[in-house]
C-alpha cells in the first residue's frame, strides 16, 4: 500500500476499534480503486457513507463532519480547524443539518482526517449517502424556556443506535430524522423523514414523557409535508418505532429512480394507512420492543466559575443594544443566557475558529451548538460577561445583529463547490444581505421573513421552507443562456409552529433578484396590516388575486430589456456557463453481476461476524440482506430491473423458482426470505437463517458459474 494513504498506526490505536477497522478499510477501498480494482460507482457508494463527497473541481474530495444535534467543544473545534489547514482549503463550513464541511481535500488524505477526527470524538461514518444522515435538534435543547424536556439525549441515543446498524446501511436513499425541543418546531420536525417534538402527560400521578411523530416529509424538487404519525408515542417506543420504519423503507423503498426514491415517495404512494400497517407488522422481528433512554447520556452542560469579567464599555453602543435585543436570550436557567452568533453563509476561517474557540472557553460552557441557519449558539454565559464577549466577538466579526432575521440568510454552497448546482447561491446572498442592510436596516429585528436560496432544485438550502425563497436555474435566450433564480413565496414555519411549502411564482435572471425582493419588501411594507405574518399577507393578496404576485415581478422577468451583465453570474466576471455534474447523494445502481456477487459473498461474512458476536437480529438482518443481493444479481444476469427489495423477491419467484432455475425447499423464496418478519430474534433463528442463507449463496454461485460456462 502507497505510504502517503498510511494513518499512523499510534494514532490508530488511541481511537475505538469500529472505528479503527472503518478508516483501515477506507484506506484498502481506496487503494483498490487507484488499482482499478474496483468499480467506480460501487467505490462512489462506499466513500459516500464515510462522509466523502466528490466536489465540482476534479480530484479533490469535500469531507462532511457528523455532529449529532450540531454539538462540538472548543477541543473539537480547533481539531477541525487544525485538520481543514493540514489537508483541506482554511475554511470551514456549517450546514443547514449541523455538519462541518471541508473542502479541496485530496481522496488519499481522507482517512488520515477521518483518524485525526475520532481521537477527538468525531465521525464521518454515515455522514452521506444512503444512510441515516446526521440528527438534528433545536440547538437551545437543554437551555428553551418553552421546552418540556431537554430532547439532546433522544436525539443522542438515536445516533449511537443507528450509526454502523445493518438495517440502514444500503438504503435506496437518504434518511433524515430532527428533534425539535418545543412546539415552535425550530428544527422543522414538518420536513423530515421522521420528526420529533416532545410531549408530556401525566397517568397516576406520574409524568409520562413522549413524542409526537412526523413522517414521510420531505423537501427537494417535489416537498411534501408529513404526517403525523404519532400525537403521543412514549419514549421508550421511539427506538423501536424509528427501526420499524427504516425496514419497511429499506425493503419497500425505490432503488433505481433517485428521484422517486426518498420515504415521502413511498408513504404517499401506497399510502400513509397502508405505510403504518407494514410498519405495525414488523414490530415482532425487532430487537428492542422497548428501548430506555439514558437521560444523562450527553454530559450535562456545567456554567464556568464565577469570576470578574471585564467593565469595559461595549465597543459599538448601538450595535451592542440591537444584538442584545437580536441574538441574546435569556436560558431556562436563569442568570444564564444563551447567545447566538450569526454566521455569513456558515463560512468561518480556520484562524477565526480558533479564536473563537478561546473566546467560548473564556465566556461559556463547553457545548457549542451549530444551528440549523448556519450559525452557532454559545450556552451558560453569565449576564455580567455579556459585554465582553461581544467586544471580543465584534473583533472577530462575529457580533452581527440580526441572528435568524431577514438579513440573516441560509445558502447552500452551489457553484462554489456542488456539482449540481447551476447559479451561484452564495453571491446572490451577498448582495442580498449588502442591499437590505443599507435600504432595510430594520430586518435586523424581523424573525418572521425568512429568505433561504439553493444552487439548484434540490433544496440543501430548504429555499422550499422559507417565507422568500429562491432555487437557481438557467433561462434560454435565443442562442444564449442567462443564470437564473426560481422564486418561492410562503413558506417556512407559522406562528402555531406548523409547517408551509412554498409556492413558485416566477423565473428571474439573478442579478434582477435583489430588485425583486425590494419589490416585495416594499409591497409588504405598504399593504401588511399592522403585525401581520408574512405569509398571512401573501395568503391574502393571492386570494383576491391569484396572479398578484406575478405581475408585480413580470417586468423584471422580461428578457428584451437584457443587459450584458444578466450574463454573468453574482460572484463572478465571467459570462456565465451551465455547468452541471453528476448528482452524488444518488444511490448507485450496480448492473455488472461479478461485482454483486462479491458484495453479497460479504453481506454473508458480516452475517456470520454478527452471529459469532451474539448480535442474532443483526445476523438476521445481514442475512436478509444476503438473500436479497444474491437474488438480485441472477436476476441482474437476466437483465430484469430491481427497483424495490420487495420487487427482487417477488421477481425472483417468478423468473427463478417458478421456471425451475433454481430449486428451494418450500418452493417460495418469498415465504424463505421474510419470515425474518415474522420471528422473534432469537439465537435459534438465527442460526438456521443463516444456514439458509449460505446453502442460497451456494446456489446463486453454482447457477452464475454454470452460465458463464455455457455462454463462454
Amino acid at each position: 500500500m502507497s505510504t502517503e494513504l498510511q494513518v499512523n498506526k499510534e494514532l490508530l490505536d488511541k481511537i475505538n476499534p469500529e472505528a479503527k477497522e472503518d478508516i483501515l478499510e477506507l484506506q484498502t477501498k481506496i487503494q483498490s480503486f487507484r488499482n482499478l480494482e474496483m468499480d467506480q460507482d460501487k467505490f462512489r457508494a462506499f466513500r459516500l457513507a464515510r462522509g466523502v463527497y466528490g466536489q465540482r473541481q476534479e480530484g479533490v474530495q469535500m469531507i462532511r463532519i457528523k455532529l449529532p444535534f450540531g454539538k462540538v467543544s472548543p477541543l473539537q473545534l480547533v481539531r477541525i480547524a487544525d485538520i481543514s489547514d493540514r489537508y483541506a482549503a482554511h475554511n470551514l463550513h456549517l450546514t443547514t443539518r449541523q455538519d462541518i464541511q471541508i473542502h479541496f481535500v485530496k481522496l488519499e488524505n481522507s482517512p488520515k482526517v477521518w483518524a485525526e477526527l475520532e481521537e477527538v470524538g468525531v465521525t464521518l461514518r454515515e455522514a452521506c449517502g444512503n444512510t441515516v444522515r446526521n440528527i438534528t435538534a433545536s440547538s437551545e435543547a437543554g437551555i428553551d424556556p418553552d421546552e418540556l424536556f431537554d430532547v439532546t439525549p433522544y436525539a443522542h441515543a438515536a445516533f449511537k443506535f443507528f450509526l454502523r446498524n445493518p438495517v440502514c446501511q444500503e438504503m435506496g436513499r437518504k434518511f433524515k430524522m430532527s428533534f425539535s425541543s418545543s412546539d415552535k418546531d425550530s428544527a422543522f420536525g414538518f420536513m423530515h423523514d421522521l420528526g420529533f417534538v416532545p410531549r408530556v402527560k401525566t397517568e397516576n400521578g406520574k409524568e409520562i414523557r413522549g413524542f409526537k411523530v412526523f413522517l414521510g416529509g420531505g423537501l427537494g424538487a417535489q416537498p411534501f409535508l408529513a404526517h403525523v404519525a404519532h400525537e403521543f408515542l412514549p419514549e421508550d417506543q421511539m427506538i423501536p418505532f424509528i427501526e420499524t420504519v427504516i425496514r419497511v423503507f429499506d425493503r419497500h423503498g425505490e432503488r433505481s429512480k433517485r428521484h422517486k426514491a426518498r420515504l415521502k415517495y413511498l408513504v404517499n404512494g401506497i399510502g400513509f394507512e397502508a405505510f403504518m400497517k407494514l410498519v405495525e407488522g414488523e414490530k415482532k422481528a425487532i430487537k428492542c420492543k422497548s428501548f430506555i433512554v439514558d437521560r444523562d447520556a450527553v454530559e450535562s452542560t456545567i456554567p464556568g466559575p464565577e469570576r470578574a469579567y471585564p467593565t469595559t464599555a461595549p465597543s459599538d453602543q448601538q450595535k451592542y443594544e440591537n444584538w442584545l435585543k437580536t441574538n441574546v436570550f435569556e436560558q431556562k436557567q436563569k442568570g444564564f443566557y444563551g447567545v447566538n452568533v450569526k454566521q455569513f453563509l456558515g463560512d468561518m476561517p480556520t484562524d477565526t475558529a480558533r479564536e473563537f474557540a478561546a473566546i467560548v472557553q473564556k465566556y461559556a460552557s463547553d457545548d457549542i451548538r451549530i444551528t440549523v441557519n448556519q450559525g452557532w449558539l454559545l450556552k451558560f454565559v453569565r449576564k455580567e460577561a455579556l459585554t465582553g464577549l461581544f467586544n471580543e466577538l465584534d473583533k472577530l466579526g462575529l457580533a452581527d445583529p440580526g441572528f435568524d432575521s431577514t438579513v440573516d440568510i441560509t445558502a447552500c454552497p452551489g457553484t462554489d463547490t456542488c456539482n449540481l448546482a447551476i447559479s451561484s447561491s452564495t453571491g446572490i446572498s451577498g448582495e442580498l444581505e449588502r442591499m437590505m442592510k443599507e435600504e432595510f436596516p430594520d430586518l435586523i429585528f424581523n424573525k418572521n421573513i425568512k429568505i433561504k436560496i439553493s444552487g439548484c432544485m434540490n433544496a440543501c438550502g430548504q429555499h422550499t421552507i422559507a417565507n422568500i425563497g429562491f432555487h437557481g436555474m438557467s433561462i434560454k435566450n435565443g442562442n444564449y443562456v442567462l443564470p437564473a433564480m426560481q422564486l418561492l413565496l410562503g413558506g417556512g414555519i407559522e406562528p402555531d409552529g406548523t409547517g408551509s411549502i412554498a409556492d413558485k411564482v416566477v423565473k428571474l435572471p439573478t442579478k434582477r433578484c435583489p430588485d425583486a425582493v425590494r419589490v416585495i419588501l416594499a409591497d409588504y411594507d405598504e399593504f401588511g396590516f399592522e403585525g401581520e405574518y408574512f405569509n398571512d399577507y401573501y395568503r391574502r393578496q393571492i386570494a383576491a388575486d391569484k396572479t398578484y404576485f406575478y405581475k408585480k415581478l413580470k417586468p423584471l422577468a422580461e428578457l428584451s430589456t437584457l443587459t450584458e451583465l444578466d450574463y454573468i453570474d453574482w460572484g463572478h466576471t465571467e459570462k456565465y456557463v451551465t455547468e452541471v455534474g453528476v448528482g452524488e447523494c444518488a444511490g448507485v445502481m450496480l448492473d455488472l453481476v461479478g461485482t454483486l456477487i462479491q458484495e453479497t459473498e460479504d453481506k454473508l461474512k458480516w452475517a456470520k461476524r454478527a452471529y459469532d458476536k451474539g448480535a442474532y437480529a443483526d445476523s438476521i438482518y445481514q442475512s436478509y440482506v444476503t438473500f436479497v443481493s444474491g437474488a438480485k444479481a441472477l436476476l441482474t444476469s437476466e437483465n430484469i430491473n430491481c427497483n424495490t427489495h420487495i420487487g427482487i423477491v417477488k421477481d425472483f419467484d417468478t423468473h427463478f423458482i417458478a421456471k425451475g432455475a433454481l430449486q428451494l425447499d418450500g418452493g417460495s423464496f418469498e415465504k424463505l426470505v421474510l419470515k425474518m418478519s415474522e420471528q422473534e430474534p432469537t439465537q435459534e433463528f438465527a442460526k438456521v437463517y443463516l444456514s439458509e442463507v449460505t446453502d442460497f449463496l451456494s446456489k446463486v454461485r453454482a447457477y452464475r458459474a454454470q452460465k458463464l460456462l455455457v455462454n463462454g
